[in-house]
């Protein structure tokens, strides 16, 4: 009886120690960092508590001005937390550019000198660099950085004299500490041209969000490909998700047991979003969301609710 009794306090004790945990938790806060314009005056932040209706922070202005690349823009920001706690921040530096810009920061509000790395300078008819995402691998703790370039020359079976003859595929580095990179290697051949990837992780398989860029027959529209590796493996894309409207920039959260993907509108200059319990099938609740007026597509992540009193203290002051 008094092993017994020993027992069920080490028990309760830990049900205590458990409950503590969870009431103490910090909510969490959506955050998405965005562009307006041409991304020349750098950084937008915006926040939301139900993934539906998001607040400027800062009060619309930007809160990181560009110094990086030749052009000094600051489009397509994505912004990811890593194992080290610090968050991670890539981003376009330019149309034309070899090269993303990229920096760190603690806080969201200090940031480290921004600088560019040079992904696309060994491949001579590199035209771009575009739409750079991050993504942080737990498990062999790597970061995978991935973006859109054309490469002139190759994949003529999908080349288009439209919209300057773009024509993308999507190349990817790792690093585990943004100093060293390994090679870039090509990371996604769809058969299409391809732009603004995105990837999550559901169990044991990665999935990624793309849009499909090809212009004749115009299709501007996301799909999805999934690989049990990060970097490899990435099949057939699916049918579109997104409707009858051009759409570019996804990016994917989960609320409750919903995934929303966000993306620009961009002909319509506003955001769109499809949502679904099963990452198969889609529901627009575009007319469901509330964005601050002129964003362009970025990246959504999560933050907590003292971050957040933290970044309304320092900008709000101002």
């Amino acid at each position: 009886m008094k092993y017994l009794s020993l027992f069920s306090l080490s028990i309760c004790a830990i049900i205590i120690l458990c409950s503590a945990r969870i009431v103490t938790e910090e909510p969490k806060v959506y955050m998405f960092s965005y562009f307006i314009g041409n991304g020349e005056d750098g950084l937008h932040l915006a926040y939301s508590m139900n993934g539906l209706t998001w607040k400027t922070l800062n009060d619309g202005k930007s809160l990181l001005a560009p110094t990086a690349g030749g052009d000094k823009l600051m489009r397509d920001p994505c912004i990811i937390k890593g194992g080290d706690g610090n968050y991670h921040m890539v981003w376009t530096v330019s149309w034309t550019e070899k090269s993303l810009g990229y920096a760190t920061s603690a806080d969201l509000i200090n940031w480290s000198e921004q600088r560019t790395i040079p992904v696309m300078a060994h491949e001579e008819d590199a035209r771009n660099t575009w739409a750079p995402e991050i993504f942080y691998d737990e498990k062999d703790d790597i970061y995978m950085i991935f973006w859109s370039t054309t490469i002139d020359g190759l994949y003529p079976e999908t080349q288009s004299k439209e919209e300057s003859g773009y024509n993308h595929r999507k190349y990817y580095t790792t690093t585990k500490d943004f100093e060293n990179f390994s090679p870039t290697a090509l990371l996604y051949e769809p058969g299409f041209n391809v732009i603004d990837g995105t990837i999550i992780k559901e169990g044991k398989e990665y999935i990624m969000f793309v849009k499909d860029e090809t212009r004749e027959p115009a299709q501007k529209n996301i799909r999805i490909t999934k690989s049990n590796k990060l970097s490899s493996g990435y099949g057939k894309a699916s049918q579109p998700i997104t409707g009858d409207y051009w759409a570019e920039g996804p990016t994917v959260a989960k609320i409750g047991d919903q995934w929303i993907v966000y993306f620009d509108k961009y002909i319509e200059k506003s955001m769109g979003a499809v949502m679904s319990s099963d990452l198969e099938n889609w529901t627009d609740i575009s007319d469901q969301i509330s964005f601050p007026k002129g964003t362009r597509h970025g990246t959504v992540f999560k933050i907590s609710s003292s971050e957040l009193e933290k970044l309304k203290e320092e900008f709000e002051k101002k």
